[in-house]
C-alpha cells in the first residue's frame, strides 16, 4: 500500500467531459490507496458529467478563476505570502518569468498559487499538476513558496504550445514528469538536463467500463439507400480535430455511396462546421449530437460502422496526443480511420488495425472512407485487430501501477 500522503492535484478545470482520461486516472489512484484533493483553476462549464466523476471521492477546491472576482482571497494569499521564507524565491522566479511572458495570465498564476499556499487544503504533502502549461505554473509557484515537492503529467497541447524555456525550467524543478505519447516524451527529453526524470505512460482505458462488445454490426456497404453506412466521430469542434478536412472528404465521396455521419461533442467551431456542411451539400446526411455522457457515447460506438478522426497540427502548434476516443472506439471493435499525427500511429497501424492517412488531405481521407465503407469484411478484420491491441496494450491499470511506483520511489527517498 502507498504511504498515506495527501496529494494536491492541480487541474485547469474539473470536471470536464473532454478529459475523461484524467478522471479515470484520478479514480485509479484513489482505488490504489492514494488520498487526493483536487485543486481546480476554473469552475466547470459542462452541463453533464461522466459516471466516473461521481465515483471519485476527492474533495474539489476551486481557486479564484479571475483574481478580481475574489479580491479578499487573493489579498489574504498575498499578505500571508510575505511572511513565508519562500516568498523571496517565488518573487525572483516570477520576475524572471514575467519579461518572457508579459500577460494577465502570468499574474493570475501567481495569485492562484498564493491563494493555494495560504489555504493549503487537507494538509497536502505533495503537489501534482495535470498539464505542464498553466496548471504546472501554479503548481510550481506553490511549490517554491511552500517547499512541498511537485510532479507533473503532460499531455499534448500543453507540451506543443509551451515555449522551450518554460518546459526546460519546469522539467528542472519537478521531481518527475510523465507524458502519454512517444513524440511528446522524446521532445521533452531533449529540453532537460534530466532526461531520466521524464517517463512515457500511456493513459490506457478502463476496460471494465468499456467491456467487450459481442453484438453484430451492419454489413452496409453504401450500396443501399435504405441501409446507409454510419460514420461516427467524437471530439470537440476545434482546429486540431480537423473536422473541416473531414467534411471536405465526405463531400468527395461518390454520389451513389450511401452513408450518414454523426458527430458527438461541443466546441467553439461547431457553428462554422454546420455552415460548411451546408455549403458542401452535406447537411441532410449529418447529425450533430452535441456533448454526451460517457455511457451514451459507448452506445454510439456500438451502433456505428466506422469511426473517423482527422487530427491535424493547428496553426499555434496545438495537437492531440493519443486521442482517448480512438482507444475507446477500438475497444468496441469499431474500425478507425485517422491521421499520422502525434501518438495516433502508436495505436493504429495502417491496414492492420485501422487506416492511417496524412493530415489535412481530404482526398486521401475520402479514399480511406470509401475503401472501408465498401468493404464490410475489411471493417470486421480491422475492428477485431483494434480491440485485441487495446485489450493487450492499453489497459489503464498499467499506467496506474507506473504512477504509483513513481510516487512511492520519491516518497521513499524523502523518508
Amino acid at each position: 500500500m502507498p504511504h498515506r500522503r495527501r496529494i494536491l492535484v492541480v487541474l485547469k478545470g474539473y470536471p470536464r467531459l473532454s478529459e475523461t482520461f484524467i478522471a479515470q486516472e484520478l479514480l485509479g489512484l484513489e482505488k490504489a490507496g492514494f488520498d487526493l484533493t483536487l485543486i481546480s483553476m476554473r469552475r466547470p462549464t459542462d452541463k453533464k458529467r461522466h459516471p466516473v466523476h461521481d465515483e471519485i471521492k476527492a474533495r474539489v477546491v476551486y481557486l479564484p478563476e479571475y483574481l478580481h472576482e475574489e479580491p479578499i482571497r487573493v489579498l489574504k494569499g498575498l499578505f500571508a505570502g510575505f511572511r513565508r521564507p519562500g516568498f523571496g524565491a517565488l518573487l525572483r522566479r516570477f520576475l524572471k518569468d514575467l519579461p518572457r511572458d508579459i500577460s494577465r495570465n502570468r499574474f493570475r498564476r501567481l495569485g492562484q498559487a498564493l491563494v493555494l499556499a495560504r489555504e493549503w487544503p487537507d494538509n497536502g504533502a505533495w503537489l501534482h499538476a495535470h498539464f505542464i502549461h498553466t496548471p504546472a505554473s501554479v503548481t510550481e509557484y506553490a511549490s517554491i513558496i511552500t517547499g512541498v515537492p511537485w510532479t507533473c503529467s503532460a499531455h499534448a497541447k500543453d507540451i506543443w504550445t509551451s515555449p522551450d524555456w518554460e518546459l526546460n525550467e519546469k522539467l528542472s524543478s519537478a521531481r518527475w514528469a510523465v507524458t502519454c505519447t512517444r513524440s511528446g516524451y522524446e521532445h521533452m527529453r531533449t529540453l532537460t538536463s534530466r532526461p531520466d526524470a521524464v517517463h512515457l505512460s500511456y493513459h490506457g482505458l478502463d476496460l471494465a467500463r468499456f467491456g467487450h462488445f459481442a453484438g453484430t454490426r451492419s454489413q452496409a456497404d453504401g450500396s443501399d439507400p435504405d441501409k446507409p453506412a454510419l460514420i461516427l466521430s467524437v471530439g470537440r469542434a476545434v482546429e486540431k480535430k480537423g473536422y473541416d478536412t473531414l467534411l471536405r472528404a465526405l463531400a468527395l465521396l461518390p454520389a451513389d455511396l450511401h452513408w450518414r455521419f454523426e458527430h458527438i461533442g461541443g466546441g467553439d467551431n461547431l457553428s462554422k462546421l454546420k455552415t460548411l456542411a451546408t455549403e458542401l451539400g452535406l447537411a441532410d446526411k449529418i447529425t450533430w449530437k452535441g456533448a454526451l455522457a460517457q455511457e451514451e457515447v459507448l452506445e454510439h460506438y456500438r451502433s456505428a460502422d466506422l469511426f473517423v478522426l482527422a487530427c491535424r497540427i493547428a496553426a499555434n502548434g496545438d495537437r492531440d496526443g493519443l486521442p482517448n476516443v480512438l482507444v475507446e472506439a477500438s475497444s468496441q471493435r469499431l474500425p478507425c480511420v485517422s491521421t499520422a499525427v502525434s501518438g495516433v500511429p502508436e495505436l493504429l497501424a495502417d491496414h492492420e488495425n485501422g487506416l492511417i492517412v496524412p493530415p489535412e488531405n481530404p482526398e486521401a481521407l475520402a479514399a480511406a472512407l470509401l475503401e472501408t465503407i465498401r468493404d464490410p469484411a475489411l471493417r470486421s478484420k480491422l475492428g477485431d485487430a483494434a480491440e485485441q491491441r487495446v485489450r493487450e496494450h492499453f489497459d489503464y491499470h498499467s499506467s496506474i501501477r507506473q504512477l504509483s511506483e513513481l510516487f512511492e520511489q520519491e516518497w521513499q527517498r524523502a523518508s
